[in-house]
């Protein structure tokens, strides 16, 4: 990498190769689509070379990074154990130990079968019993990558089913473990999706295969130890739809689900036939959505009911039973709400938990049932923090006396909690560690609400130090699609952040699923720009409102957040000192015109389809990061990516910051990073993850205070260092 006079690094300069497009009579010339070719040295070379550049330009903020690392570690308890679950007569928790990677699956029998209380385990005392059922560390050996997919004991809790990604392509491979021996079956599956599940047989497991476009198409049925092959159970011909397969919790069914962005489908079957035919809930209907839940027997004679909640006639959804004989024939428990939705079901033998979300944050609400299967008064599970969020933990049995659930917020770091279900007395099992004398009142959390050019007002949720100076330098980040909801949930990482003096933000955009359906709605398809003129109005907020400045300002966002990021750059250049997109979706409509490649048909209910439709061509041209970009002043820019993301391809990063390097006008960096040996979430092992985090961390103080380079100069043309 050679330098400038000045001592800068000088940046890698791709070549323009130009490749026609055509569609509805547009033509589009791309010169960076070669580098869509990973097979190809050249492309495997420049990508090394983005790299080079990246660290030759961030080598000043090393130390900085390094002492960010240093404070993760020094925060986090290394030697650890989570709280344990009960499940049949056994307690199953994961360990962690200081200087591996990866966690330890473990479990202890129950010693009393009628206490439901969890042991009060101790990291550094030997626990009597204790069984490791699966050491990651181990299965990583020899692996720049590893991630866990499947994690099933079966229901005698003889059994170990589990599978394994090594290179970050979401493609697993399904193992099997006799517990009782410590012995692996020779029995193995390659090639499937993350998701498998046991039959009540304890013998038979379903998975999902996945089709050319790495979507899950097919379910299989496959009997251990049987020496027969695989038995196709179902497979989905339509492109749009991805299917999930699992046991519900009162193990009488195995269900197959069937969903598009905006249609469902779900079938069952016996699960303790190995042979099960399996039987469709209710027929699909376009753009309709609904999940279903094995409930106990109550109604008219005494039959199995399902639990249904649709968006029939609901934008938010309603909640109904139905026997499982006859789902049309349904009674509502739960009518539709304008300003609560509905998010999910879960059926215990004596009562039912409600998840829903109001005002921008998740609820739960505890419903009893007694023997003839009536339902007593709804009581919400509440707390006192304006952020605090609430949800079930893990409860995997049919029949306990007690709830498992998770509450936390900005400042609350993640607690465990068990409810006894008569008394409603809830017992404080955990409160994630944090070390280093953590103080939760040193910190603020509040919400607070912009509002959009339309006039809609947009939910805010900030934390910074007690003791902070306005304006101060802020991290504005934002994710906005697939109705996915972000949480004010608590980091220790962003300790190191707010420590710094740095207020951090989340801009609750519309395309999320915050303020309910509509709130996503209002933010796909033909009104997708809502998402990002709602961010830049989030933005504009917290300058106007004196809480920060543009020249501090710095915004974070991945996959299609990033996506969300390069509109922004592109839209409101001058608000931003710096912009860090992870994973991002920068070259929506390249992607979303190729049916062949992975997620492009699933996707096309989110984004439109540009191919058959003219006016979703245009409109997504018009926003399109990479198709956008222009001769004129943007701030620091720091893409990260991955070579075997198969969800957004590396090229679409690649790409974007080709083209910003050969068209602005400004000296400020736009830089590259390619995790050559990843997957669409980054590096794996928590070590590593805590460097790619100091290192973003570093990066993004660095780009709020205008320090690109380490030379202290800042430009007054863009706010970053002089180029």
């Amino acid at each position: 990498m050679t330098k400038t006079s000045i001592g800068r690094p000088v940046p890698p300069i791709a070549k323009r190769v130009e490749t026609r497009r055509e569609h509805h009579g547009d033509v589009f010339f791309d010169p960076y689509e070669w580098l869509r070719d990973k097979n190809n040295p050249e492309v495997v070379a420049y990508l090394e070379a983005e790299n080079d550049y990246v660290d030759q330009t961030t080598a000043h903020l090393e130390p900085l990074q390094q002492q960010i690392f240093n404070e993760i570690k020094a925060r986090t308890k290394e030697t650890d154990l989570s709280v344990p679950t009960r499940q049949a007569n056994w307690w199953y928790y994961a360990r962690t130990f200081e200087g591996k990677q990866y966690r330890v699956q473990c479990r202890c029998p129950v010693t009393d079968p009628d206490d439901w209380t969890p042991p009060a385990l101790d990291e550094n005392t030997e626990i009597p019993g204790e069984q490791v059922l699966l050491d990651s560390n181990v299965e990583a050996e020899g692996h720049d990558f590893f991630a866990l997919g499947t994690f099933m004991v079966s229901l005698d809790s003889n059994l170990l089913a589990y599978s394994v990604d090594v290179v970050g392509d979401e493609q697993y491979t399904l193992r099997f473990k006799d517990l009782r021996t410590g012995e692996q079956y020779p029995d193995e599956i390659a090639d499937i999706g993350a998701g498998a599940t046991w039959a009540a047989d304890n013998r038979t497991v379903y998975y999902l295969t996945l089709d050319e476009a790495r979507r899950p198409d097919t379910v299989w049925r496959y009997r251990l130890g049987s020496g027969e092959p695989s038995e196709q159970v179902y497979h989905e011909a339509d492109e749009r739809f991805w299917l999930a397969v699992g046991l519900s919790r009162s193990e009488a069914y195995v269900f197959i689900a069937a969903g598009s962005a905006i249609t469902s489908e779900w079938r069952y079957a016996d699960s303790t036939n190995p042979d099960a035919q399996f039987t469709v809930v209710l027929p699909r209907r376009d753009g309709i959505e609904y999940s279903v839940e094995h409930a106990p027997g109550g109604l008219v004679g005494g039959q199995d009911r399902f639990l249904i909640l649709h968006n029939d006639g609901a934008v938010n959804f309603t909640l109904v039973e139905a026997p499982v004989g006859d789902p049309e024939q349904q009674r509502t428990l739960i009518p539709h709400r304008d300003d609560v939705r509905l998010d999910g079901v879960d059926a215990f033998a004596g009562h039912l938990v409600v998840s829903y979300r109001r005002e921008a944050l998740p609820r739960v609400q505890l419903w009893s049932i007694d023997s003839d299967g009536n339902y007593g008064e709804p009581d919400e599970i509440s707390f006192d923090s304006e952020l605090m969020w609430v949800s079930l933990g893990a409860n995997p049995n049919w029949v306990s006396p007690k709830l498992r659930i998770r509450a936390g917020s900005f400042v609350t770091p993640v607690r465990v909690y068990d409810m006894d279900l008569v008394t409603g007395e809830r017992t404080l099992l955990r409160e994630q560690p944090v070390l280093g004398g953590y103080r939760h009142e040193d910190y603020v959390e509040r919400r607070e609400w912009a509002q959009a050019d339309d006039g809609t007002r947009i939910p805010v949720s900030i934390v910074h130090r007690a003791d902070i100076k306005f304006p101060s330098p802020a991290l504005l980040y934002g994710y906005g699609a697939y109705e996915i909801c972000t949480d004010p949930s608590f980091s220790i990482p962003r300790l190191s952040l707010l420590d710094r003096g740095m207020m951090f933000a989340i801009a609750h955009v519309r395309g999320g699923g915050e303020m309910g359906r509509l709130w996503y709605e209002h933010g796909k398809l033909l009104k997708k720009k809502n998402t990002f003129t709602d961010f830049v109005a989030v933005a504009t907020h917290l300058v106007e409102s004196g809480q920060t400045r543009p020249q501090e300002l710095v915004a974070l966002g991945g996959s299609a957040g990033g996506l969300l990021m390069g509109v922004v750059a592109n839209m409101a250049p001058d608000l931003f000192a710096g912009i860090l997109a992870q994973v991002p979706f920068v070259d929506p409509l390249t992607t979303i015109l190729d049916p062949s490649l992975p997620l492009t048909v699933t996707e096309w209910d989110e984004w439109g389809n540009p191919l058959s439709d003219s006016d979703v061509y245009s409109y997504m041209k018009s926003y399109s990061p990479y198709e956008n970009v222009e001769a004129k002043q943007y701030p620091a820019i720091l893409a990260m990516t991955s070579l075997h993301d198969t969800r957004v391809y590396y090229v679409e990063p690649a790409k974007w910051i080709a083209a910003l390097r050969h068209t602005k006008s400004d000296g400020n960096p736009v830089l590259l990073k390619t995790q050559m040996a990843a997957g669409h979430g980054g590096v794996s092992g928590r070590y590593k993850a805590w460097q790619e985090t100091a290192f973003q961390y570093a990066w993004l103080l660095a780009a709020a205070n205008g320090d690109h380079y380490g030379s202290g100069e800042v430009d007054d043309r863009g706010g970053g260092a002089q180029g």
